[in-house]
């Protein structure tokens, strides 16, 4: 039996999941659930179980970190949480063996999705159809990927010489479809109005959609719309959504075979990042523009 990061300590063959995302969607969302599905059965294959952790046990408050050694867990995955969060913090600073899914911590190891490169293909590929007035509703800004995504966005705005007029760069939040439509009425209401619209994600494209089509516009003929993620949803519906497929089985293997790593002192790098490549689906949404 290999031995934990603590000597004497015997393997309770037990991993944590530290899940916590605000659209309260739990193991129903279509991204994350991909992500967990995966992770599970790469560590299943190593002859792990899996146990989620809340803020909770028996009822009495306590810290992830106590938590996880209440269970005597062999280490945690964590692919979504506000990482702001103290109990967060502490754990993530402890010596518990962890591992992260687009947030890199200091000492811990950490599998991330390109998404600046996701972002870039996307404005390229817009911009070689014609597109010069792109505007972007981003996710909220509580997370390193929010903040990539938008930094690319002014990269590769600024690399083809693009304006981004006031208004064309806002937050918006992830799963949020109410507010996803009212930014997009926003939008359409402009008078220099975009003749592209990247989203935040592609659940937003059905928001989106309905907003477009309720001011009698056209995708992609009148405007044309982006998402990010490539869930399954979204591609089965016409057009086809233009956007960037993030790997989550992928994200959801590679995180465990780092986190048994760790666990079975088999790294040689404790904060071993890996990043995951996208890939752009060019979809039906985006078309050709001669509008600007």
């Amino acid at each position: 039996m290999p031995a934990k990061n603590n000597p004497g300590a015997p393997l309770t063959y037990n991993l944590g999941v530290l899940f916590v995302e605000e659209s309260k969607s739990g193991l129903t969302h279509p991204f994350f659930a991909n992500m967990l599905n995966s992770f599970k059965a790469e560590v299943e294959e190593h002859g792990y179980d899996i146990t989620f952790i809340n803020d909770r046990i028996g009822g009495e408050k306590t810290t992830y970190l106590e938590h996880c050694r209440s269970r005597k867990l062999d280490g945690v995955f964590i692919p979504v949480i506000n990482f702001e969060s103290e109990s967060v913090e502490e754990l993530l600073s402890s010596d518990f063996p962890c591992v992260t899914v687009d947030h890199p911590f200091p000492g811990q190891p950490s599998v991330v999705s390109d998404n600046r490169a996701g972002v870039r293909q996307l404005v390229e590929y817009a911009v070689s159809l014609g597109h010069r007035r792109i505007a972007f509703i981003s996710g909220q800004r509580n997370s390193r990927v929010t903040d990539e995504r938008i930094d690319e966005f002014r990269a590769a705005m600024g690399d083809r010489g693009l304006p981004i007029p006031e208004g064309y760069l806002v937050e918006g939040r992830y799963d949020d479809l109410n507010l996803i439509r009212t930014m997009v009425q926003t939008m359409m209401d402009r008078p220099d109005r975009p003749t592209c619209l990247l989203l935040p994600d592609d659940a937003s494209y059905l928001g989106a959609q309905e907003v477009i089509r309720e001011n009698e516009l056209r995708i992609p003929a009148d405007v044309s719309v982006a998402g990010y993620d490539g869930i399954p949803l979204t591609q089965s519906l016409r057009p086809h959504l233009t956007t960037v497929r993030q790997n989550n089985e992928e994200l959801g293997r590679v995180a465990a075979q780092l986190l048994i790593r760790k666990i079975e002192g088999l790294s040689d790098a404790p904060d071993q990042q890996i990043t995951v490549p996208v890939t752009l689906l060019k979809g039906e949404t985006v078309g050709w523009c001669n509008n600007w």
